[in-house]
């Protein structure tokens, strides 16, 4: 009998490499578009340590090694949030920046339609506010 392996949406992005240029687009974004200076306002001037911590934590996320778990734990999303005032304006910037970083990595449709799902879901449970 023949196994049939899955593939994570990590390895179909093509792993380390690619998400981290998603990743460091990601924050480039933010932090040039000034559709998004108000999510932009909400980090710290250098954001160096937040593109680690997103980078580790979606390695995970999308199945890739648990390198944010490994070093701080459960990633409980929502409480680590909950500082912030997070609305439906900066979840939409949030996704702006994320969407737009996502169409400069190649990946297949169904990846692309997959992860904006996903992104969606996950930037809607962190609204507080």
């Amino acid at each position: 009998m023949e196994e049939v392996t899955q593939l994570t949406p990590y390895e179909m992005l093509g792993g380390a490499a690619p998400l981290r240029q998603l990743v460091d687009r990601f924050y480039d974004i933010m932090d040039t578009d000034p559709r998004v200076v108000p999510l932009r306002q909400m980090h710290g001037p250098d954001l160096t340590p937040i593109r680690q911590k997103l980078f580790e934590f979606l390695s995970g996320w999308l199945g890739g090694p648990s390198l944010f778990i490994e070093k701080y734990g459960h990633p409980m999303l929502r409480a680590r949030h909950m500082p912030f005032a997070v609305d439906e304006d900066a979840r939409d910037q949030w996704l702006l920046c994320m969407y737009t970083a996502m169409d400069e990595i190649p990946m297949e449709q169904t990846l692309r339609d997959h992860l904006e799902d996903a992104f969606f879901r996950t930037a809607d449970f962190m609204r507080n506010r």
